[in-house]
């Protein structure tokens, strides 16, 4: 008994007993505090489809039900889903937020929606991807940018496309479907289908051709001619 005393007493059994209770317990919190198509949280939205689980801990839940999200979707850890300004919303309008089905997006999404931001199935998302359809004013330099009128601009993303980690996606958007972004991109304006773009601000640096396969382009979108210097930075999407 006492050597077993002694053996409990020396530096770092508690602490590793202690590690292992920890961990098992919050492996348990995780799984019971997941949002499931079951889950009373799961009813606020417009729409969650079976198979879909935002895991534990999102970071905020805003506007549920003006967001709807379709079928075994798996939304990362510390999510960031917001539809509408911070006042009561009409529960009864259109969603502001769409998510199709069986999307992917990673730990820290960030979707920040007050028209609409609209994703397409089988998207997705790595880690800490930011997506806004809305930016404050800048225009008077005698007020604050924080007071300023915002500007919104619906964003819609395509089918089949992968966002690459830290990638940013600005209001006005619209990337067409099976498109690839690059890690750290910011993108604006108007992406065609079958394309890689890369870049801040992001143009396109791939894109198919039926008669030419996946090719490089020039600055203009077009295939890149032998020799040709313009050519994009060949980052690869992450």
């Amino acid at each position: 008994m006492l050597k077993m005393s002694e053996e409990i007493r020396r530096p770092g059994i508690v602490e590793r007993v202690a590690g292992d209770v920890l961990h098992w317990a919050w492996g348990h919190v995780e799984r019971l505090a997941t949002v499931g198509h079951t889950s009373r949280q799961a009813g606020r939205f417009a729409a969650f489809g079976p198979g879909t689980t935002i895991n534990f801990p999102s970071t905020v839940l805003h506007g549920e039900p003006r967001i709807e999200i379709g079928e075994r979707c798996i939304i990362g850890p510390y999510a960031t889903l917001s539809a509408g300004m911070p006042v009561p919303l009409d529960d009864r309008a259109d969603p502001i937020v769409t998510i199709g089905d069986r999307c992917w997006l990673g730990k820290g999404i960030g979707i920040v929606a007050h028209e609409r931001v609209e994703i397409g199935d089988d998207t997705c998302a790595g880690h800490f991807v930011y997506i806004t359809d809305q930016n404050h004013g800048y225009e008077n330099v005698d007020e604050p940018i924080a007071t300023q009128l915002w500007k919104n601009a619906p964003v819609r993303v395509g089918r089949d496309c992968w966002l690459g980690h830290g990638s940013v996606i600005l209001p006005g958007t619209t990337i067409g479907d099976h498109v690839v972004v690059a890690a750290g991109s910011v993108v604006t304006g108007t992406v065609p289908d079958f394309a890689v773009i890369a870049g801040a601000p992001a143009r396109i640096v791939r894109r198919y051709f039926p008669e030419l396969g996946w090719v490089p382009t020039d600055r203009d979108g077009n295939p890149r001619e032998p020799g040709d210097p313009s050519t994009a930075p060949t980052s690869a999407p992450g």
